[in-house]
C-alpha cells in the first residue's frame, strides 16, 4: 500500500492528478466487468425481458444514499465541474492490470452521472475478449453489441440496448472476435466515437477498455477519447507500471487515479474482489 501512496503522490505534484476514490465494496470473483449507459430516444433501442439481474456491485443504484455512492458523487463532481475549461464528452476508464477495479469503476461513474437532472450517459463495452456488460443489466449472452458493429457494419441504433436504470444505456461488447486489437484502432472504431459524439451531443460517452500492458487496442483507443481514469489498487498495483501507463497514454489526457481499496479502521470491511477469470482473457491479437 505504501508503494501505491508513494506513486500517487508523485502524480498529484507532477501531474495535478487526484485520488477522487478510496472505499469501495466487495466484488463477486466472477463479475468484474463494466455496466454502461446512453439515454434512449430511439425506439430501435431495446430492452431486456423480465426484470433484469442488476448486479449487486452497482453501489450507486441499489444504495445511492451510502458511503461508496456519495464517493462516486465525488468523482462525478470532479468531471462534470473541472476547474478548468469544460468537461471532456468522452472518458475512458483503465487500469495497469487486471483486478484493479475499472470495469467496477467505470460502472458505477456511469450510473452516477445519469442519476444526475440532465446528464445522459453511454458506456460501451470495448473490453471485447471479456465483454460481460450486458450480463449485468439481464442481457442473453448472444446479444450483439461493438464486435458487430466494428466487423459486419450492423447500425449502432440496432445494437444499443436500454437498461432499467432511468438514462442509461448499454453497447454491448457482442461477439468475442479474432482481432479485437484490429478492430478497436480502425477507422470504423473512430468514426463510431465521433458519431456518438455528433448524435447525442449531450451525452457523455464512458468507455470501459482493457489494460494496455496486456492489449494493444487500449493505446489506439486513447487517441480517440477526450479524457483517461486510471484506476490502481492499493497494495497491489506496482508503481512502475502505472507511470508506464501514464506515459504510454498520454499525460495531457490522464483526468486522474482512483486509489481502489484503500482501507481505514472504519472501512476495513470494504475491499475489491479479484477477477480470476480476467487475465486468462486476453492474449494479444
Amino acid at each position: 500500500m505504501g508503494k501505491i501512496h508513494d506513486a500517487l503522490g508523485k502524480y498529484e505534484k507532477k501531474q495535478s492528478l487526484k485520488v477522487v476514490s478510496q472505499d469501495l465494496p466487495t466484488m463477486r470473483e466472477t463479475e468484474a466487468n463494466a455496466i454502461g449507459a446512453m439515454a434512449a430516444e430511439s425506439d430501435s433501442e431495446k430492452r431486456g425481458t423480465g426484470i433484469p439481474d442488476i448486479d449487486p456491485n452497482l453501489v450507486v443504484y441499489h444504495d445511492p444514499a451510502s458511503m461508496e455512492a456519495e464517493i462516486f458523487k465525488i468523482l462525478r463532481n470532479n468531471i462534470l465541474f473541472p476547474k478548468e475549461g469544460a468537461p471532456p464528452p468522452s472518458i475512458m476508464v483503465t487500469s495497469a492490470i487486471p483486478g484493479d477495479g475499472k470495469s467496477f469503476v467505470a460502472a458505477n461513474l456511469a450510473v452516477s452521472i445519469a442519476q444526475g437532472v440532465e446528464e445522459y450517459v453511454l458506456l460501451m463495452d470495448c473490453d471485447m475478449r471479456r465483454s460481460s456488460i450486458h450480463r449485468q443489466f439481464g442481457f442473453d449472452d448472444n446479444v450483439p453489441g461493438l464486435s458487430e458493429y466494428l466487423s459486419k457494419g450492423v447500425s449502432l441504433s440496432s445494437l444499443l440496448r436500454k437498461t432499467v436504470v432511468d438514462k442509461l444505456t448499454i453497447l454491448p461488447g457482442g461477439s468475442t472476435p479474432d482481432n479485437p486489437s484490429e478492430l478497436l484502432s480502425s477507422q470504423a472504431m473512430k468514426h463510431l466515437l465521433e458519431q456518438a459524439k455528433d448524435r447525442y451531443s449531450d451525452r457523455y460517452i464512458i468507455v470501459d477498455s482493457p489494460p494496455p500492458q496486456l492489449t494493444a487496442e487500449t493505446t489506439a483507443l486513447a487517441k480517440y477519447i477526450d479524457g483517461i481514469i486510471i484506476v490502481v489498487r492499493s497494495g497491489k498495483t506496482p508503481k512502475n507500471l502505472v507511470n508506464d501507463l501514464v506515459d504510454n497514454l498520454g499525460r495531457e489526457k490522464i483526468l486522474g487515479v482512483v486509489l481502489n481499496g484503500y482501507k481505514t479502521p472504519a472501512t476495513e470491511r470494504y475491499g475489491y474482489g479479484r477477477y480470476k477469470a480476467y487475465k486468462n482473457g486476453y492474449k494479444k491479437s
